[in-house]
């Protein structure tokens, strides 16, 4: 047997005070004389033995009730069964405080982290100061995941501060279990005190709790239960890439999570600072609305935007922030056979334009590190493939290059198809010599979507005079650029890896096709250049391990990278590691602030980042403790506990979920019959 309030033991000393009046009688007895006294002393015998026994009896019961009644403060309390033994030696008590934006939330003591952290508070001094604590919020630092005393334990709660962090409550658990069983103690205790939305509850699988560790859930409430609340969740362009002088179209979906409609709303789009277009919108309660913008790239370079909703009182989803950037050149690689004529048309069309930056190579001189800096590569009237240069091209497509492939008139088609079969494509057969004209191309899908201002039914289409019939394989996924009309493809494009591989069956000589003199020839590999930049993510989350992939790799060795906010608030080195033809970039969550970012290379700027906060915590969906109880603790995390501390102390509510036996009720009732029992001593024993 235990006591939750022990210090009224000490009530027990009153004790004495009953013992010392019965012990000691200071009355006075008056002395009178008789002639003859014997039947008096027989009389006086009696009723002295008689007395004696009804004081100890009245001594007794009093004795009884105030120790009845001193129990009952202290409040004893019989472990259960399931507790098992008393377990005595320093005990390991983990708290996680949720510290996510949610908990800025106003409760009936003040915002939901004030009364969390008061709450961590109490539970530590719940414990003896010789007992080891972990303090752990969403942010998952490393200094949170070492064991505390209890005066250190108290420094850290001070620091906890609304985060952008979001996690989920069984990697909560199991973060917690990493530390709790790593050293040796008698016992092991988790508490998680937090708002329990539905999402940081929402377990993609049933989770154990450990025998060894006791976890138990504190549940913190808001003055309303279900919010409203409007939120931008995503946007995205219509088109992958962005080019200058061309009308972009930007998706922009906005979620209604409250129980209200929303009319005639503005969402507005700013780009480099500047408002560009506001959107009037309607939203229906719990939908989703999508919204257009709509505007011109008309300079290239880096550009940040932001669109912007007014919304109260959850604010840090009014704001999404992105960038893209409309390439200033392309880097263009064209690697020459012995067709001199086709390879001086490429020339002329891709040094005529100062958007792209071409190097010149023969196919037995080919400088494979060169491979890294382009964008993309055509091969023209190349006759073979060693295996080393197959090896570096497969890299280059599979890092996110774009590779063009036009056959010479003699290849040697076994070099050529080992190259290609590595690539998962269709592979050169036998040449046919009959005359075919192409099909019919897309006009509103793949490859030249765009290019033309509307459909031209009786079209001028290219025509081969001899092509490579493909060997067709059923598993290989191909996109035919432009068909023949004896059904075989004419222009194909497969996905290698990250990039693209065009592959065309017939030679750009005179003497197999008229498309290097087609109005088709300059529009299709523009885009096939201008669709060669990988598209980048144009935003990242915040606080989590964002992966920047760049094409490119630094001339030097020298790993300077760095990323910057738009405002100089925050600035940090990422980690660099090189893959292949790619430099990745890895953010560890250091970008904790949402906003436009810059990166640079040795104070040169090389790309522009954007940062938003998670929106899980947007959705103002809450557990009640009834359905905490039926959907967590019984279905999710079996074993766990549940801490409902609203309306009494800690401690008192921590003896409720110990599943022991309170016996104060038990001591206050004999508290009552030991003091009826002295009244029934005191007027029925004369």
């Amino acid at each position: 047997m235990s006591f939750l309030y022990p210090f009224f033991l000490w009530a027990l000393v009153a004790l004495l005070i009953p013992i010392i009046i019965h012990l000691f009688n200071f009355r006075r007895y008056k002395k009178i004389y008789f002639t003859n006294v014997r039947y008096l002393k027989e009389l006086k015998q009696e009723s002295e033995s008689k007395s004696r026994l009804k004081h100890y009896l009245i001594l007794l019961s009093r004795l009884l009730a105030l120790t009845a009644l001193v129990f009952a403060f202290a409040q004893p309390v019989i472990s259960g069964k399931a507790n098992g033994k008393t377990k005595v030696g320093r005990k390991a008590i983990s708290i996680f405080i949720d510290n996510s934006f949610s908990m800025e939330a106003v409760g009936k003591t003040g915002t939901l982290l004030a009364t969390a952290k008061e709450k961590a508070r109490e539970l530590a001094n719940n414990f003896s100061s010789s007992d080891m604590f972990q303090l752990l919020t969403n942010d998952f630092e490393g200094k949170h995941q070492r064991l505390l005393s209890r005066e250190e334990f108290f420094q850290q709660l001070e620091e906890v501060k609304i985060s952008a962090a979001f996690r989920s409550a069984d990697n909560v658990f199991l973060r917690q279990c990493d530390l709790l069983l790593s050293g040796d103690f008698a016992d092991r205790k988790a508490f998680q005190i937090s708002d329990f939305q539905k999402n940081f509850t929402d377990m993609s699988r049933e989770i154990v709790v450990d025998s060894s560790v006791s976890l138990t859930l504190v549940p913190l409430y808001m003055n309303e239960v279900k919010g409203d609340n409007v939120y931008i969740d995503t946007c995205w362009f219509e088109q992958p890439v962005q080019q200058e002088g061309t009308t972009q179209l930007l998706h922009v979906r906005l979620v209604n999570s409250g129980n209200k409609n929303i009319e005639n709303a503005s969402a507005r789009l700013y780009l480099q600072n500047k408002l560009i277009a506001p959107v009037s919108f309607s939203a229906d309660a719990e939908s989703n609305q999508e919204i257009v913008f709509t505007f011109n790239t008309k300079e290239k370079g880096i550009h940040n935007g932001r669109i912007e909703i007014d919304d109260y009182p959850v604010n840090f989803d009014d704001k999404l922030f992105f960038t893209f950037d409309v390439r200033k050149s392309f880097n263009v690689l064209l690697v020459t056979g012995a067709e001199q004529k086709s390879n001086a048309a490429l020339r002329s069309l891709f040094s005529s334009d100062s958007v792209f930056n071409l190097v010149e190579m023969s196919e037995n001189a080919i400088d494979f590190i060169a491979f890294a800096q382009q964008d993309f590569i055509v091969l023209s009237g190349i006759k073979k493939i060693s295996s080393g240069a197959a090896l570096e091209l497969k890299k280059f497509c599979a890092s996110g290059g774009s590779l063009l492939l036009f056959p010479s008139t003699d290849i040697d088609i076994a070099s050529i198809n080992d190259f290609i079969v590595s690539c998962n494509t269709n592979l050169f057969g036998v040449v046919d010599t009959s005359n075919v004209i192409c099909d019919k191309i897309e006009f509103r899908q793949g490859l030249l979507n765009g290019v033309f201002e509307k459909e031209q039914l009786n079209m001028d289409l290219p025509y081969t005079f001899n092509h490579f019939r493909m060997t067709r394989n059923p598993s290989v996924s191909e996109e035919n650029i432009f068909r023949l009309m004896n059904g075989q493809p004419f222009l194909s494009m497969y996905t290698v890896g990250k990039g693209k591989l065009y592959l065309s069956n017939t030679s750009l000589d005179e003497r197999w096709t008229n498309f290097i003199h087609h109005a088709l020839f300059v529009p299709t590999l523009y885009k096939m250049t201008f669709n060669s930049q990988l598209p980048a993510p144009i935003y990242f989350t915040t606080a989590e391990n964002s992966v920047v992939q760049l094409r490119t790799r630094p001339a030097n060795n020298d790993m300077n990278f760095s990323v910057e906010a738009a405002d100089s608030s925050l600035k940090f080195i990422p980690e660099t590691r090189n893959l292949d033809n790619a430099t990745l970039l890895f953010m560890h969550g250091m970008a904790t602030a949402a906003g436009n970012y810059s990166l640079s290379f040795a104070d040169e700027l090389i790309a522009g980042l954007a940062f938003n906060y998670p929106r899980q915590e947007s959705e103002l969906n809450y557990y009640s403790a009834m359905h905490l109880k039926n959907e967590v603790v019984e279905k999710k995390l079996k074993g766990s506990k549940i801490l409902l501390s609203s309306e009494k102390g800690v401690k008192e509510a921590l003896a409720d979920i110990e599943g022991g036996t309170k016996l104060w009720k038990l001591f206050i009732i004999l508290t009552l019959f030991f003091f009826a029992l002295e009244i029934a001593f005191i007027r029925l024993l004369k």
